[in-house]
């Protein structure tokens, strides 16, 4: 299956670099560039990506608000596309924001080549970006400053026991392998268990499943 990705970079050499990149991949494809925010809502909408490549700060309207705009319910097209934002630095009050909204993830500019591929494709398959570690230590870094949402702990109560202790351990950063090890479960239903917590709490995936465990107080911020 081709994956088609849409760029969105107020800067035209970051663009085209980005551009002749993934199209050198056999399985991935570029749909279009958008200079700023407001143009990747459209060119989303008209060209309907797998993948939206979100750059954080753009003119007209940046990364953030076009991200609400295109994971809102007033999102005009039938499949919504995965988000992974895009930063020059990897502590960013934004990219946190993002992720609340439903980006699947974010990575920094510059990353290694081998390594924005592999961000497409784990995010086009439905997976949120937690690899490197730093997309945990910065939701860990916000999670510390944000007052709890009282909306996470009422969501708690949808929880079975079982559930609540997969969430923990999604907020501790464990891959589903990890968490059937400490569950003593097998990995299938590790699957079933993270997908009813997904669907229970509305959220998109294991990013913001993460930012649920830390704002219900199951998981502490490390002092």
């Amino acid at each position: 299956m081709t994956i088609s990705v849409l760029i969105a970079d107020d800067q035209a050499m970051v663009r085209a670099g980005f551009a002749a990149l993934l199209d050198a991949q056999d399985d991935i494809r570029v749909v279009g560039q958008a200079a700023d925010g407001a143009q990747a809502v459209t060119l989303a909408a008209r060209t309907d990506p797998d993948v939206v490549l979100m750059d954080v700060r753009m003119p007209e309207l940046d990364g953030i608000a076009a991200t609400r705009r295109i994971l809102g319910p007033s999102y005009p097209a039938a499949h919504v596309p995965r988000i992974l934002m895009l930063t020059t630095f990897d502590i960013d009050d934004y990219v946190y924001d993002a992720l609340e909204a439903g980006a699947s993830g974010f990575l920094l500019k510059d990353a290694l080549p081998e390594d924005l591929v592999h961000a497409v494709r784990v995010v086009a398959a439905g997976d949120a970006l937690l690899a490197p570690s730093v997309t945990r230590r910065m939701i860990e870094h916000f999670a510390a400053r944000r007052p709890r949402a009282s909306r996470a702990a009422s969501g708690l109560h949808e929880l079975t026991e079982r559930e609540r202790e997969v969430l923990t351990l999604i907020g501790r950063g464990r891959s589903n392998g990890e968490i059937a090890t400490e569950l003593f479960i097998s990995e299938q239903t590790v699957k079933t268990h993270v997908g009813k917590v997904l669907a229970k709490l509305g959220a998109r995936d294991r990013v913001q499943a993460v930012i649920f465990a830390y704002d219900a107080g199951l998981v502490e911020p490390a002092s």
